[in-house]
């Protein structure tokens, strides 16, 4: 008999604000499914980031049926688990754990999410010369989404050296050598100049951390822009890439489509990916259409 009642939660700290809840809840109602999404947040527990293996433990003993992580927890979840999907194992970090008969195994399906998004929404840009801003666990699923996409080079640009360093050198050994380099914010109005397009995956422009990533004189018509933060749908960044003429890809869609694929693990059901964009759509503002 096809199981039709789920228990699921996120792991991370600070997620109060979090869509996954009503993302997966109300797709569970649609499809005549029982869905109950619990928020495990570390800050609220008063537990440190390490702890997410005993968390882990925790929920596969109470019977959940599978857990999204996010940060900080992300690469610390790895030790505490039985099994990698491919993606995750290349990538390093895992925003997904499915239970099944005792044993977990993590996923990632932020890859997934954003490559599905990115081919929705900039279906036809060029690809040979990206730049990336932002080298943490959001950057290195989307520079490798972007690569698997067909991106000739993605240049990551990071405050933090060695972590641009570390994260080029790991999609240079997985996806291909010399389709990824490294680079500091020093270097922005260059590569900006002789880009198709950028990818900005830094927490500038969340309503915690509002402004611009860069300043805005290095935008110009023919390059376009795609942002990873989805609280608020459109970011300054976005909107004034649009002003200046460029095309753009708000984060919504990154959000739902790896909504779609743990929806898809979690439940062993095909979820419907345009309901749930429209779902983002009314819970977060309206999506910025691209252009």
């Amino acid at each position: 008999m096809a199981k039709d009642s789920f228990l699921v939660g996120l792991i991370g700290a600070g997620i109060g604000p979090s869509l996954s809840p009503a993302l997966h809840e109300r797709e569970a109602d649609r499809q005549g499914l029982r869905c109950l999404y619990r928020l495990i947040d570390i800050d609220v527990l008063g537990v440190r980031p390490e702890a997410v293996g005993e968390l882990v433990r925790a929920a596969r003993d109470l019977g959940f049926d599978g857990l999204n992580i996010t940060h900080p927890c992300k690469q610390l979840v790895i030790e505490h688990l039985d099994a990698l999907a491919p993606q995750a194992e290349a990538l390093g970090a895992v925003n997904t754990v499915v239970f099944e008969d005792g044993r977990t195994t993590g996923h990632n399906t932020d890859v997934t999410g954003f490559a599905a998004s990115f081919a929705r929404g900039l279906p036809d840009v060029p690809l040979e010369r990206i730049v990336q801003l932002g080298a943490g666990g959001a950057g290195a699923a989307v520079a490798h989404a972007m690569l698997t996409l067909g991106a000739g080079r993605v240049t990551v640009v990071d405050a933090l050296a060695d972590r641009a360093a570390d994260l080029a050198a790991a999609l240079n050994r997985h996806l291909g050598a010399g389709r990824a380099a490294a680079a500091t914010p020093d270097r922005l109005p260059g590569l900006l100049a002789d880009a198709d397009g950028i990818v900005h995956a830094t927490p500038t422009g969340m309503a915690a951390h509002p402004g611009l990533p860069f300043p805005a004189e290095l935008l110009r018509p023919g390059l376009w822009v795609a942002e990873v933060v989805y609280r608020p749908l459109e970011t300054e960044l976005l909107r004034t890439a649009r002003a200046v003429g460029c095309a753009t890809l708000d984060g919504g869609g990154m959000a739902v489509f790896r909504a779609v694929d743990a929806f898809r693990l979690f439940t062993g059901r095909e979820p419907d990916a345009v309901r749930m964009l429209a779902d983002i759509a009314e819970l977060a503002g309206v999506v910025a259409a691209p252009k």
